[in-house]
């Protein structure tokens, strides 16, 4: 059987969260979201939230500077972050298989590990919807903030991968959670992964 790593990118509002952690419990894997942001924030000595918002933001420079040859403690604190993300993800996958919900997994580990790569997705309606009523965060203006976090999501998504966030070529299935629901995207997920784990 193969060792495969389920990586499972959404956009917000999608449940794309809920949903691996579902499959996980199913598989009986590990899945990593927010200790990822813990172990980040633990090893740079930013807060947690400090990391969270800088982990799917625009990045202060236009190009990442790694690309460079700088020096560590020549980047913005945003590269500091993806550097450390990059390393932890490997130490994540490096272990086995699990489920890694964002962060762009699907991107770090792409050419070193064997991986069902997802994407989640739903309607706008359905996005405000469980936004306001499940996350319960109050806004005057959901609509707006929703394009506002998509577009920071795309645009730190697409900088430091030079891939377009939600583009189907670059992920295995885009399931939409508005259309299938969140069960049923679970379960097609799982059938997936036994599928591709078993041949």
């Amino acid at each position: 059987m193969k060792k495969t790593i389920i990586t499972i990118s959404r956009t917000y509002g999608s449940a794309g969260r809920t949903i691996g952690h579902m499959v996980a419990e199913k598989l009986g894997l590990e899945c990593y979201d927010s200790q990822i942001i813990n172990k980040i924030a633990e090893e740079s000595g930013f807060d947690a939230e400090y990391v969270k918002q800088n982990s799917e933001a625009t990045a202060e420079t236009g190009f990442f500077a790694s690309l460079t040859g700088m020096d560590l403690y020549t980047f913005s604190n945003r590269d500091k972050i993806w550097i450390l993300q990059s390393k932890i993800i490997n130490e994540i996958a490096e272990k086995g298989p699990c489920v890694i919900v964002g962060r762009c997994a699907d991107y770090i580990l792409k050419d070193k590990y064997d991986l069902l790569k997802v994407f989640i997705y739903a309607d706008d309606e359905e996005r405000i919807r469980r936004i306001t009523e499940e996350y319960h965060e109050a806004s005057e203006r959901p609509e707006k903030d929703l394009i506002a976090n998509d577009k920071r999501r795309a645009t730190y998504y697409e900088i430091y991968t030079d891939q377009k966030f939600g583009d189907y070529h670059f992920y295995d299935m885009c399931l939409s959670s508005s259309s299938l629901g969140v069960e049923n995207c679970a379960k097609i997920i799982l059938e997936a992964y036994q599928k591709k784990t078993a041949e």
